[in-house]
């Protein structure tokens, strides 16, 4: 359950069921949820309208839906403190913003990592799984899969819980695993 001013990673592949469970966290937080779509809508491409009108019908009508497709540190820095964000997804708001350079990219991560120092706002993220499988064969593909995978990373290492969702399972990895600083230390420490 989301308690006051928590920050939630929820990860996994695609069709997970991630973003079911984000949804029933949420709700579980009591709070007004302010769904953040990082999506930028395409009305000439069909199948993406339709993955856009599954996750619309599965919210509830109480929800406000912000569609924020590059403003996210902004949109967490001026959330109510009353309130439950609930950004689906960061692989979407990323793809939105991959043509960045090292140093823009830099700057841009420096921000939403700043903002959630500063959130008064629960915020529960969805976050793709994309690194699992073969190395792309193209560099925008290497480099998305890449930012992601660090973007996930850096998220992880500060929120609480952190879960991965896959099978149409749910895992508590903040019950389960260790972090990899943590287990970094403790293998130091076993071969001492």
């Amino acid at each position: 359950m989301v308690s006051e001013h928590q920050l939630i990673l929820v990860t996994g592949p695609a069709r997970s069921g991630k973003s079911e469970w984000a949804e029933t966290l949420a709700k579980r937080s009591g709070k007004s949820v302010l769904y953040v779509a990082t999506a930028q809508i395409d009305t000439s491409d069909r199948e993406w309208q339709q993955r856009i009108e599954q996750h619309q019908q599965r919210r509830p009508s109480t929800w406000q839906t912000l569609t924020v497709p590059i403003a996210l540190a902004e949109t967490i820095q001026t959330a109510p403190s009353n309130s439950c964000l609930l950004v689906d997804s960061l692989g979407t708001w990323l793809a939105n913003l991959l043509e960045q350079d090292e140093a823009t990219w830099s700057k841009t991560l420096h921000n939403l990592l700043e903002s959630l120092q500063h959130a008064t706002s629960d915020i529960i993220f969805v976050a793709e799984e994309t690194g699992w499988g073969v190395v792309p064969a193209y560099p925008v593909g290497r480099l998305f899969r890449d930012r992601l995978g660090m973007l996930t990373r850096q998220i992880g290492a500060i929120a609480q819980p952190v879960y991965l969702v896959t099978g149409g399972h749910v895992l508590n990895l903040s019950t389960l695993g260790v972090p990899l600083e943590k287990a970094s230390v403790e293998r130091r420490n076993f071969e001492l």
